[in-house]
């Protein structure tokens, strides 16, 4: 019989991780032109274009378009040590916090000491016309963002 405290750590985490890891790369090196493309859309990490912002921020748009009217889906990618500005948006925005740390306040006055720790796999609702600011500390976080165009973001800093 194996005890695990026998086993090395680094050995123990690469065989919990190694089926995992099979798995994904099936799933990239699968051939989806056998897929009907009026029945279903993939795009894989390599396919989504992210673009730079200078905010510190770069984004790619998945679905719809952030400055239209209508459904957006968006990922943006916070740089560590890039956060926003107090501001607010004209819609209700729905987040998930996809990987890394996401730091967050509210108010018009900007305090970055304040700012509260939103780990991955949080949800989170920014309502319509309320003040907030966001960003990454010492780590790069992604978030998924689901919409009602446009999607604004309106400054409302007080100094």
């Amino acid at each position: 019989m194996l005890r695990l405290s026998a086993v090395p750590c680094t050995a123990l985490t690469l065989a919990l991780a190694l089926p995992f890891a099979c798995t994904a790369l099936r799933a990239a090196d699968a051939d989806f032109k056998s897929l009907d493309p009026k029945a279903i859309s993939i795009r894989l990490p390599a396919d989504i274009e992210w673009k730079d912002s200078a905010t510190g921020a770069e984004t790619a748009t998945l679905a719809g378009d952030e400055s239209k009217p209508g459904l957006y889906v968006i990922l943006v990618k916070w740089k560590a040590h890039h956060n926003s500005r107090p501001h607010f948006h004209p819609n209700d925005r729905f987040i998930t916090v996809l990987s890394g740390t996401w730091w967050v306040n509210t108010g018009r006055k900007y305090d970055p000491d304040g700012m509260k720790p939103v780990p991955a796999g949080s949800f989170v609702t920014h309502y319509k016309n309320e003040v907030h600011y966001d960003g990454a500390k010492d780590a790069d976080v992604i978030l998924e963002i689901v919409g009602m165009g446009p999607g604004t973001a309106v400054p409302a800093e007080t100094r």
